[in-house]
């Protein structure tokens, strides 16, 4: 079975952020590199297979072999420490999965706003708009970027739902039909 070649860019894209999105995942695709090396493929060919460069193969492989599994988890990262422990970010995942609505907010959808107010009631922590903006870019799981063909948008629900043709001919309550467009 192969995926179709029109969406494969974009898949192997969503799949990759996929895996660089937690500790574990990281860990299990450093595995896998390792696993490939171990088993006769060269460093060049591992990192072809899994989309990343010899050089970061090289040095999954140089790690193993001196600390052994160890040596494939993540380690400290330079810079500022977090704000959100994991256990406070696997909440924020789990609420941003759900509805708003059901963690007491009036909105319909999760924005950098309803998510900063929710952070600091629930966690008493104050992050930026812009920060939680990010989050739930990252964290929410029906918000991938436009193009995503693993998650399906409003506008694909409507055609398989057969309610597409029914919105294009009636124009949104207060708006005129030439100032409409298609995007």
């Amino acid at each position: 079975m192969t995926l179709p070649a029109a969406g494969a860019e974009t898949i192997t894209a969503a799949l990759q952020d996929e895996i660089r999105r937690s500790k574990e995942s990281r860990y299990d695709h450093r595995l896998h590199g390792v696993l490939l090396v171990a088993e006769g493929m060269s460093c060049r060919q591992a990192a072809a297979i899994l989309g990343d460069s010899p050089r970061a193969v090289e040095y999954w492989v140089r790690n193993f072999e001196r600390n052994g599994l160890a040596g494939l988890r993540d380690g400290s990262r330079p810079g500022r420490p977090p704000r959100l422990t994991d256990d406070q970010m696997k909440l924020i995942g789990r609420a941003l999965r759900r509805p708003p609505h059901s963690s007491g907010r009036s909105v319909g959808a999760w924005d950098g706003k309803v998510l900063s107010e929710f952070v600091k009631k629930e966690l008493g922590v104050v992050l930026g708009i812009r920060q939680c903006q990010r989050l739930v870019k990252s964290l929410g799981p029906n918000l991938k970027p436009a193009g995503s063909v693993l998650v399906q948008d409003d506008d694909e629900r409507r055609v398989s739902s057969g309610r597409a043709l029914h919105d294009q001919r009636r124009p949104a309550q207060g708006v005129s039909p030439r100032k409409m467009t298609n995007t």
